[in-house]
């Protein structure tokens, strides 16, 4: 009793470590991006995206050497759900979210390839070989190459010469410090929850469903809601789509490059609400250029429907 009131414990101190985590991250990354005079979508897209996708990363890998395939493709599936249904749902309701044209135009489209294309592979060979993980890779070189090159047409606008930049050196302190203390933080805070919720007498399908599932996430859902709270609207935003790509072209391309994944237990309605999630943000953004607060609250319905379902399953 004593063990699990201190793990309980741990989770709330999981959960302070989050936000502090979350503001340094945000703001080293912004002030990073200035420093450096680069957008503030590409710190998102980047830097941002992929220490947050640390945990992800880990678990896959973790789960592809103890050849558990279902746990590590079912991570970044769980995971790209949440992104964008929970993650852009809540940072939409705190604030409208602006898209770019860069991010339309090139980074949305590579998500949709990606994430089609990783169905595809999971529907004809049911599982990511090394030949599949390696042609993953292959387009995650490809767009980083492709991103760096068009970013320097969106220095000029990034760049503000009548602010006073801090010095690199404290930028990168901060951002490197805010990783550290999510990904901490998520470890204390899913620990936690899943020994509440045990005391509560939820069942263990339910906590892996659900508090397990989100625990890889919350590093993304703690930066996201921060920046859209400080209006680094191209951080939120880059960060769900960054992490998304990710999670897709690195991490699955990782694991199985480690160990061939076999999944046979991956349920097809659960990749099919990945990617028509992908759609409907492409959809979204398709009208306005912007993720409204409407469109938030939608994206929270869809969440709160798919996590009904999976209690129900």
């Amino acid at each position: 009793m004593t063990m699990d009131l201190l793990w309980i414990a741990g989770g709330v101190f999981g959960a302070v470590l989050l936000y502090f985590g979350a503001d340094f991250l945000v703001d080293g990354g912004a002030a990073l991006a200035e420093r450096c005079h680069v957008p503030k979508l590409l710190i998102g897209l980047t830097l941002v995206a992929f220490g947050t996708s640390a945990p992800e990363l880990v678990v896959s890998i973790d789960a592809a050497l103890k050849n558990a395939g279902d746990i590590a493709a079912g991570n970044i599936v769980g995971s790209n759900i949440c992104n964008i249904a929970l993650i852009l749902g809540v940072s939409a309701c705190i604030a409208t979210l602006g898209v770019s044209k860069s991010l339309f135009y090139l980074d949305m489209p590579f998500l949709l390839v990606v994430t089609f294309g990783f169905a595809g592979i999971e529907y004809l060979y049911g599982g990511v070989s090394r030949r599949a993980g390696a042609i993953l890779l292959a387009l995650f070189v490809i767009y980083l190459v492709v991103r760096i090159v068009i970013a320097p047409g969106e220095f000029v606008a990034a760049a503000d010469d009548d602010a006073k930049p801090k010095p690199i050196w404290r930028s990168l302190l901060s951002t490197v410090a805010g990783l550290i203390a999510l990904i901490a933080g998520a470890k204390l805070f899913v620990n936690g929850a899943v020994v509440l919720a045990r005391f509560a007498g939820v069942s263990e399908a339910v906590i892996a469903l659900t508090i397990v599932a989100l625990g890889t996430s919350l590093p993304e859902l703690a930066t996201s809601a921060v920046a859209a709270w400080k209006r680094e609207t191209d951080i939120a935003v880059g960060n769900v789509v960054g992490s998304n790509l990710f999670n897709i072209m690195l991490i699955m391309s990782v694991a199985p490059l480690v160990r061939p994944l076999a999944t046979p237990g991956i349920v097809w309605i659960d990749v099919a609400v990945m990617c028509a999630l992908v759609l409907l943000l492409w959809v979204m953004m398709l009208f306005k250029r912007k993720i409204t607060r409407l469109d938030g609250i939608i994206l929270l319905i869809v969440y709160i429907g798919y996590i009904a379902m999976l209690a129900m399953r």
